[in-house]
């Protein structure tokens, strides 16, 4: 298993190197800039996360998602399953480069939601 948050570090640099080989950085920045909609998104999460990390500050956590780390091997094959599918959709090589910090950003809501449940959940049992 690795660790989730080295993982979006490390393609989070990939990302915004490749983005800059390829694009430049004008485009880069229009790339990113585009997705606001999804920044918007992630702060309820990551409000609701650090409401719950301040909340449960002093108290054992309990893991109710055991299961949310994902192999290198799974996240592999999920990466290259979404990247024939965006090369065919996306009208070629840059195209699907293009959907890179896409994806970055769902998995760093996927992971924010799993944690804010998991806080919910402790939260509920500290207060019964």
């Amino acid at each position: 298993m690795i660790n989730t948050r080295n993982m979006f570090v490390f393609t989070f640099v990939c990302i915004i190197a490749t983005y800059l080989f390829m694009f430049g950085q004008e485009k880069t920045v229009q790339m990113l800039t585009k997705e606001y909609l999804l920044y918007l998104a992630l702060i309820p999460l990551v409000s609701a996360f650090v409401f719950f990390k301040v909340k449960l500050k002093g108290f054992e956590i309990i893991d109710f998602l055991p299961n949310n780390q994902f192999s290198l091997k799974s996240s592999v094959v999920f990466f290259l399953v979404f990247q024939v599918v965006d090369y065919y959709y996306e009208d070629g090589f840059i195209g699907m480069i293009s959907q890179w910090f896409l994806y970055w950003i769902y998995g760093i809501i996927a992971l924010l939601l799993m944690q804010v449940i998991n806080y919910y959940k402790n939260y509920k049992m500290i207060r019964l």
